[in-house]
């Protein structure tokens, strides 16, 4: 994979839409009736209701032009690697660390992660160590603290589907 494109599953993609579609069509109206209705009250140098909503709305078309702009950057990934016996993006991975932890974790691209489900982004040090490697192979993870070596004891995937959930 090139690690200058941007991976995603059809999940995430949808998920990245869902939101675009929330603040355009949803809240920014809101927020905007918000802000016509504390302008109508007069003075808006002094009218925190006017200034929040201003700042509101920078913030919700500052993110809107961030999604359509990686929207349109985005590469989807929507089927599992013929070679499903090597860890590649999308992977649910089980390591063991040296010692005897195990950890499991999904690689997904950076919109993705999700701490609290152990997904981690492919351009973690993490990632980039196991991404290509089998079941029994040994890697060496550079972390804050120092590096450690884990062994790969599990690879699999779910179909990558547009309608992933």
């Amino acid at each position: 994979m090139d690690a200058k494109k941007i991976y995603i599953t059809p999940r995430g993609a949808r998920s990245l839409r869902e939101e675009l579609a929330y603040l355009w069509q949803d809240k920014r109206p809101k927020v905007t009736e918000q802000v016509s209705a504390a302008a109508a009250l007069g003075d808006r140098s002094e009218n925190a209701e006017y200034q929040y909503g201003k700042r509101q709305l920078r913030e919700i078309d500052r993110r809107i032009r961030y999604l359509q702009k990686r929207l349109d950057n985005i590469t989807i990934v929507d089927r599992t690697p013929s070679d499903q016996t090597r860890v590649f993006f999308g992977a649910f991975v089980t390591l063991e660390t040296e010692d005897a932890d195990a950890l499991s974790i999904r690689i997904v691209g950076e919109d993705e992660i999700d701490i609290a489900r152990s997904w981690i982004s492919m351009h973690t040090p993490l990632a980039r160590a196991i991404l290509g490697k089998s079941v029994g192979d040994e890697v060496r993870i550079q972390r804050p603290a120092g590096i450690i070596t884990a062994e790969i004891l599990s690879i699999h995937y779910e179909e990558m589907s547009a309608y992933d959930d």
